[in-house]
């Protein structure tokens, strides 16, 4: 192993980077903004400042849409700066990058994983690859090559990843196009239903994250957003009862996805998974209600993660500290083996 070692968790909604030289993980907003299409104006959690506030010349997107690279320039661009952000300006050499990837995608999708660190002009000298649900199940602190059956459930922000693992591979995975910009859309459209509210992406996305704090006050939530009828700014009190019944039906989607993903598995997994139970994790797990939502409809408990968001980067710490797991991970390229 090189001296420097990256484990690198794409997420469309957040990127995570752990460093193995200093023991640590960096974690912002996968979003980038770019100015008359070609200067980087800003990348991380300072675009994400700038989302539903830029003028028509200057572009704010994620690279990255439904698990996949939707923009490989964009998503270049991104990494490259992180990098040497963490780096001190870039000084480092041959390092080892260890990226998470989707199991429910396309060979030329993952390919395209291994050809933007390789493209990326960030010193590569090995790129290797970790299914994402093996990186969470480390991360959860798993010993994920014995012969247990583990049922994994990732909520991100776009999509769903339910997975059953054993023996330090996947035996049944399902990628859903449901996630935490999904609950957002449905906050959007109850409070636009409503009360003739229309607020943005972001307001939609604190309301989700401030659910729970909220119902423990026994508070309503307070947004912003523009009248419709009247077209003029406006404050507005959202019972959270009206968002949680909302929110129940969007989440049923999971529930039903992870009943087939258990119809599926075989006998002597199930009956681990029985034993064991659901872990649930990723960046929309602590979504209010969630877990509660998938013990109903399972009967089976739920281990949700304290370190959600960034169980996976976790994981892939420790593919790169402890050789025992260095065998989860491979590369796409023969020489690279």
């Amino acid at each position: 192993m090189s001296s420097f070692s990256f484990g690198i968790d794409l997420g469309t909604g957040n990127i995570k980077i752990y460093n193995n030289v200093d023991d640590t993980i960096l974690s912002e907003k996968n979003m980038v903004a770019v100015m008359k299409k070609s200067t980087l104006l800003a990348y991380g959690d300072a675009a994400f400042e700038m989302f539903e506030k830029a003028p028509a010349n200057i572009r704010v997107s994620h690279p990255l849409n439904n698990g996949v690279i939707a923009d490989i320039n964009d998503m270049q661009s991104v990494l490259r700066n992180f990098i040497m952000e963490i780096t001190e300006g870039g000084r480092y050499s041959g390092a080892d990058f260890y990226v998470a990837v989707p199991t429910d995608v396309t060979e030329v999708e993952k390919r395209a994983f291994y050809d933007l660190i390789k493209d990326a002009n960030v010193k590569a000298k090995k790129i290797l690859m970790v299914e994402k649900s093996i990186a969470d199940g480390l991360g959860l602190d798993i010993d994920v090559k014995n012969s247990q059956g583990i049922l994994i459930v990732d909520v991100g922000y776009e999509t769903t990843e339910i997975s059953v693992l054993s023996l330090g591979g996947i035996v049944l995975s399902k990628l859903l196009k449901i996630g935490g910009r999904k609950f957002d859309e449905t906050i959007r459209n109850v409070i636009r239903r409503e009360f003739g509210l229309l607020i943005g992406e972001k307001t939609a996305e604190q309301v989700k994250v401030a659910l729970t704090e909220l119902e423990e006050a026994e508070e309503d939530s307070i947004v912003y957003g523009r009248d419709i009828v009247t077209g003029l700014p406006v404050e507005r009190a959202i019972p959270t009862e009206m968002l949680d019944l909302a929110l129940t039906e969007a989440t049923a989607t999971i529930v039903d996805n992870i009943k087939v993903i258990l119809e599926r598995t075989p006998p002597e997994l199930g009956a681990d998974i029985y034993r064991h139970g659901i872990y649930l994790t990723g960046g929309s797990a602590q979504l209010a209600h969630l877990d509660e939502h998938i013990v109903r409809g399972t009967n089976l408990r739920v281990n949700k993660a304290i370190d959600s968001q960034d169980c996976v980067a976790l994981g892939l710490a420790r593919v790169i500290k402890d050789s025992n797991f260095r065998s989860v991970a491979y590369s796409l390229v023969e020489d690279e083996k």
